[in-house]
């Protein structure tokens, strides 16, 4: 089986560096830990960019923990030899960057045409001015059901800085129980991967794994919300500049480029029938407001195709159907159609030119670069500690604790999750080393979904510098490293440990 437990190595995969003064799994815990830290101390005291901080740390990491020079930079002549550095940084921009550019074009959409205006503004009106975190969080819970965490993020952020924007406030107030609902239903409700594999490892029906995500993702999520307030009262921190500006240029363009054609159709007059309909058409829609139901259309059509696809990868055997359907459900090609839809209905219908569509698409990129980088040398951090044996070297260490197995399912996902930055894979790994240890019990199916549970919150707790979804909070929202680490992290460790607690005590009588 492939994510089966292996044996006990008695020598490190690696030997040099600090491992020559400290052997076995003692000297791979400690560098991850000097490395861990000195990575917090150069973003937060030194100040030294994150994307270089990151690389720096990875490298050095790296060299204690007995990598070579080929392992951590591959050859010059073309070999077989893989990269760390590299792998790690396309592995993770393999996925996110498309998503990334996708989703932030699809953002800049709804927040030129005024889209997420409306939106924002019709959740204020619906739940009030108090209550329009709250509208965030549900959102989150929602919207997180059928999409990724890292799609959640850049199709729902133009609504959040609306929020924002409207109240004055800080962007934490909305953004981070947004997060929470988006965090919560990733961990622990299919049709999410990492539930899912773990179902599929211990062999438990996704009926019960949804029942008991349910019954403890609720309670971690209300309980997140609780802080996400109390933190948001407490850190101001502003709708993110740059994302502001693009904004703002993008609007002016578009604003210029209809009092141009405005002017050059008066001029016109009549005589010339498409530009005169085109001009007054164009510039009695560009100033309509935009319809919600369009709105929410735009925003819908990615999560129901990707919801589509999901299921229908559960439920159904492999068939050109099933694959038509994951075609159109896939991230990459769900969030393209909804730009598309964005182009044509909050744009060209509107009485915008394919001009102002691509200056409000450029203009919304130029803050994507800084994202990209930090988010990819977060990928090769995680890379390298991977590479250098932490995780496995973590998993021999409890697996022969003789914790009860729910409360070391935790303690092995939360340990895999702070050495390697992965909610899924923290999920998967932990799943393959714990179901030995069930194969001999005669647990029932809730018991075992529970420890799912276990795990999956296992995986959530503390995000930190090691995480592609932390440079994405702290750099899509524009909120510091310092006050991501106040607010993301400790975020996601009150989720880990309400879901966990839940899950311990419903194990107690089930």
């Amino acid at each position: 089986m492939l994510f089966a437990a292996a044996p006990a190595a008695e020598t490190p995969p690696h030997t040099g560096g600090l491992l020559l003064l400290i052997d076995g799994t003692t000297g791979l815990l400690t560098v991850a830990a000097l490395g861990i830290a000195l990575l917090l101390f150069l973003i937060i005291k030194v100040r030294l960019q994150p994307f270089v901080a990151l690389l720096a740390v990875s490298i050095a990491v790296g060299l204690a923990a007995g990598l070579s020079v080929t392992e951590l930079f591959g050859t010059v002549q073309k070999s077989d030899a893989v990269s760390l550095i590299e792998s790690g940084m396309g592995g993770i921009l393999g996925h996110i960057a498309i998503i990334i550019g996708l989703g932030t074009m699809l953002g800049a959409i709804l927040e030129v045409s005024g889209g997420a205006e409306a939106l924002s503004g019709r959740l204020l009106a619906l739940f009030g001015e108090r209550r329009a975190p709250l509208a965030m969080g549900l959102t989150g819970v929602i919207f997180g059901i059928p999409v990724f965490f890292d799609v959640g993020i850049f199709v729902l952020a133009p609504i959040v800085y609306a929020a924002a924007k409207r109240s004055g406030k800080s962007i934490l107030l909305y953004c981070m129980p947004l997060l929470a609902g988006l965090s919560m239903t990733h961990a622990f409700l299919p049709p999410h991967p990492g539930p899912v594999a773990a179902a599929g490892l211990l062999e438990v029906d996704l009926g019960w794994v949804i029942l008991m995500g349910v019954v403890c993702g609720i309670p971690a999520v209300l309980a997140a919300w609780a802080y996400a307030a109390w933190i948001g009262h407490r850190v101001f921190v502003p709708v993110p500049q740059d994302m502001v500006e693009a904004a703002e240029e993008a609007k002016a363009a578009v604003a210029a480029e209809q009092r141009a054609h405005a002017g050059s159709t008066d001029k016109g007059g009549s005589g010339g029938t498409g530009g005169a309909g085109g001009g007054e058409g164009g510039s009695g829609a560009a100033e309509a407001p935009v319809s919600v139901g369009t709105v929410l259309a735009i925003i819908g059509t990615p999560l129901f195709l990707i919801l589509c696809a999901t299921f229908s990868s559960i439920a159904f055997d492999p068939s050109t159907g099933r694959s038509v359907v994951e075609f159109f459900g896939h991230p990459f090609v769900a969030l393209t159609i909804a730009l598309l839809l964005a182009y044509y209905l909050l744009g060209l219908r509107r009485g915008w030119s394919r001009k102002s569509l691509e200056t409000v698409s450029t203009a919304s990129l130029k803050p994507v670069g800084n994202i990209l980088l930090v988010v990819g040398a977060g990928g090769v951090f995680g890379a390298v500690l991977k590479g250098s044996g932490v995780a496995q070297a973590l998993a021999d260490a409890f697996d022969s604790a003789g914790l009860p197995v729910i409360v070391l399912a935790w303690l092995i996902s939360v340990v895999l999750r702070v050495a390697q930055g992965s909610a899924t894979v923290a999920i998967v790994t932990t799943a393959g080393i714990v179901s030995p240890l069930l194969a001999d019990g005669d647990y029932s199916q809730a018991h075992l979904a529970l420890v799912i549970m276990a795990i999956s919150a296992g995986s959530i707790f503390a995000s930190h510098v090691n995480d592609g979804g932390f440079w994405m909070v702290a750099k899509y929202f524009g909120i510091s490293e310092r006050d991501t680490l106040k607010s993301w992290t400790v975020l996601e460790t009150v989720l880990s440990v309400v879901g966990f607690v839940m899950a311990g005590l419903l194990s107690l009588v089930i």
